[in-house]
C-alpha cells in the first residue's frame, strides 16, 4: 500500500507549520468529542493556517491547564465541553450574556494579554438545529433532563424561541428547584417547572432532551424510560460520540421521533468559530 502524497495530505487536513494558530477542544474524558472533526475540515477548505487539537484536562487540573494555554501566545481558544462548562466560566475574566445567564460556557477565547472571555452557544445551536431539522419548538412542552451547564444554555434558548412550557428534571429535586427558580427570576417565563427525574415518565412532554452524560459510555443508565411516552414525542440527545445512543436506539425501536446530538454542534460551529478567532 502507498502512502498519501503531500497534495493528498493537505487536502484532507490543515497544513501545520510554524505560523499554525492552535485552538482546541476541552473535555474529559475526550474520547466523544466531534468538534477536531468539524473545524479541521473547514480550516482546511479556506485555506486558514489554524488546527484543532482535543485537550484532555481532569477537573482537578483544570485550572493548572488553563493557565498554561493562557501563556501560549499562538493559541487561540476552545471549544468546551463535559465537565468543563460550569468551572471554566469561573475562570473567565468576562463572560457574554448567555454565560452570564447559564453559569457556564462552551467557547472561551484568549487576548494577547492572557485575558479569557467566554460564551454559551449550545442553546442557540440545538434550538436552531431543531428548527433546521424540521421541528419548532415554539409553543411546545418539552421535558429536559438535567440541570447542569448544556441544560441551562439549553433552557435559556428555549424560552427565548417562546415554547409553552418547560420541566426541568433531574436527580436531584432540589438542583431542579433552584435551577428553575433561576430561569423564572432572569426571563420571566413563568411556566418553568422542576421535577425529581424518578417521578417523571414523559407522557405529557412533546419534546424530551438528554442533556446529562448518561449515554457516552455502552451500559449507561437509559436517561428516561421510554414505556409512558405519546407516539408524537420527539427524543433529543445532545451527545455526539456515539451518534446514536442506547437511548436513542431505543427510541426508534418504538418508532419514536429522534433528534441528534451533532445538530447542536453543526448549527452552532459558525458562532463558536467567529468567537474563538478561527473562522
Amino acid at each position: 500500500m502507498s502512502l498519501p502524497s503531500e497534495t493528498e495530505l493537505s487536502n484532507q487536513m490543515p497544513w501545520v507549520e510554524g505560523a499554525t494558530r492552535v485552538f482546541g477542544v476541552i473535555a474529559h474524558p475526550v474520547d466523544h468529542v466531534r468538534a477536531p472533526m468539524v473545524f479541521n475540515p473547514r480550516f482546511a477548505a479556506a485555506g486558514l493556517p489554524h488546527i484543532m487539537v482535543p485537550i484532555n484536562a481532569p477537573p482537578e487540573k483544570l485550572e493548572i491547564i488553563i493557565n498554561g494555554l493562557r501563556a501560549i501566545p499562538n493559541f487561540g481558544g476552545l471549544a468546551v465541553t463535559i465537565p468543563h462548562k460550569m468551572p471554566l466560566a469561573d475562570l473567565c475574566d468576562s463572560l457574554g450574556t448567555a454565560a452570564q445567564l447559564t453559569g457556564a460556557v462552551n467557547a472561551v477565547r484568549f487576548d494577547d494579554d492572557g485575558k479569557m472571555h467566554g460564551d454559551n452557544f449550545d442553546g442557540a445551536g440545538f434550538v436552531a438545529g431543531a428548527v433546521g431539522n424540521g421541528y419548532d419548538v415554539a409553543g411546545k412542552a418539552i421535558l429536559l433532563i438535567g440541570a447542569g451547564g448544556a441544560a441551562r444554555a439549553i433552557a435559556a434558548a428555549l424560552i427565548e424561541a417562546k415554547i409553552g412550557k418547560l420541566t426541568i428534571a433531574n436527580r436531584s429535586l432540589g438542583k431542579a428547584e433552584e435551577f428553575a427558580s433561576l430561569l423564572a427570576d432572569k426571563t420571566g417565563f413563568a411556566d418553568v417547572h422542576a421535577a425529581a427525574l424518578v417521578d417523571c415518565d414523559g407522557s405529557d412532554a412533546d419534546m424530551i432532551i438528554n442533556s446529562t452524560s448518561l449515554g457516552l459510555k455502552r451500559g449507561d443508565a437509559l436517561p428516561l424510560a421510554l414505556d409512558a411516552v405519546r407516539a408524537d414525542t420527539v427524543i433529543a440527545d445532545i451527545i455526539m460520540v456515539p451518534a446514536e445512543t442506547e437511548w436513542l436506539a431505543a427510541a426508534q425501536k418504538a418508532g419514536l421521533r429522534v433528534h441528534y446530538g451533532r445538530h447542536m454542534l453543526d448549527y452552532q460551529i459558525d458562532l463558536i468559530g467567529k468567537f474563538i478567532g478561527a473562522l
